[in-house]
């Protein structure tokens, strides 16, 4: 039996030890065979046009941020129209990628985030979107945002 005294070191087994870890470099090439990055994308791209969801911007995030492979700006006319957007993104990406979609923002419908990991979507009411210019911030002064 062994008696632990505050302040003493515990003994600790070799095996115990933590081994050093070295992280590998990441790869810049994307895989297609994952549900992410350009496949996802235009899947999201086509959803929202095809729900009627104005100002489509997508900006690419690589070399910008590692959250995500792209970004996908748009607005909706009202409340309403921007939580359906999100819920109906949401849907398809689950049912298509069988991924689900964490989803923020949906109660007071403003702006809604649907996080589909490798693509996040930012649906606005357009006063909203005016208000914030996220295109502004996560776009390079020399290359603007691809509209769709």
């Amino acid at each position: 039996m062994s008696v632990l005294i505050k302040g003493e070191p515990t003994p600790v087994k070799q095996s115990q030890v933590p081994r050093k870890v070295t992280a590998s470099k990441p790869t810049k090439k994307r895989s297609s065979k994952r549900p992410g990055g350009d496949r996802l994308l235009k899947f999201v791209l086509s959803c929202l046009n095809e729900d009627k969801a104005e100002d489509i911007v997508s900006i690419d995030l690589d070399g910008k941020s590692e959250i995500a492979d792209f970004m996908v700006v748009c607005s909706g006319r009202s409340t309403r129209q921007v939580t359906a957007l999100a819920e109906k993104v949401g849907d398809k990406i689950k049912h298509e990628f069988n991924v689900i979609s964490k989803i923020e923002g949906k109660d007071q419908g403003d702006w809604v985030l649907v996080d589909a990991g490798d693509v996040i979507v930012h649906i606005f009411r357009p006063e909203v979107r005016e208000f914030y210019q996220l295109e502004k911030l996560w776009t390079d002064l020399g290359q603007p945002a691809k509209n769709t």
